[in-house]
């Protein structure tokens, strides 16, 4: 465990942890996450932030192996998935849908919208793979267990958050986290680019 805690870079894991932030952006959808509420009257907190991490965690040991089933690199990758943070990015800051985000598909249980697509989707496991190709996985993983315990939190409080930020406390952070996505896309671009 200390030998753990002495390999992790906090400025990576930092970093790791607000592109995650930013990508899952389990703030902004504290909207949706009450509507679902609504629907099945209970959230289990522990249980869809569990699936949620397995889903990451496979995602980030296995994805290079299906890159590589399909003969992609990670350069590659990274640079499509920099443009797919890019884009989510400025869905945040100029509150535009670029993505069709199915949010109306009627289940059993609340863990598949909640799980998969909202926090394990397309956008966070894309970002996995691409964060793979510029940080150590060590402070990859630090970072996914920062976002789970947010996300954690988030779901078990949604109504006091939402009470308390308000309307333009939402809005506010959303942007702020948009505009650092569409930074760290753009750097995440340039530096793949080069190594191609």
């Amino acid at each position: 465990m200390l030998n753990l805690l002495k390999a992790i870079n906090f400025k990576e894991s930092i970093s790791v942890t607000l592109i995650l932030f930013s990508v899952i952006d389990i703030l902004g959808s504290i909207p949706f996450i009450l509507d679902v509420k609504k629907k099945y009257l209970k959230i289990e907190s522990a249980k869809i932030t569990l699936v949620s991490g397995i889903l990451l965690f496979a995602f980030l040991f296995i994805g290079e192996s299906i890159l590589k089933l399909f003969g992609v690199d990670v350069q590659s990758f990274a640079v499509a998935g920099g443009l797919i943070m890019f884009f989510l990015g400025l869905e945040m800051l100029l509150d535009i849908t670029i993505f069709k985000h199915d949010t109306h598909t009627q289940l059993s249980s609340p863990i598949v919208p909640l799980a998969f697509p909202l926090i394990a989707g397309a956008g966070s496991m894309t970002t996995l793979i691409s964060l793979n190709a510029e940080y150590e996985k060590v402070n990859i993983i630090f970072g996914i267990l920062l976002n789970l315990l947010v996300v954690y939190f988030v779901l078990k409080s949604s109504n006091f958050i939402d009470k308390s930020l308000g309307v333009t406390g939402s809005i506010i952070l959303r942007k702020f986290f948009g505009t650092i996505l569409l930074a760290m896309a753009i750097r995440l671009i340039k530096t793949n680019i080069i190594g191609i």
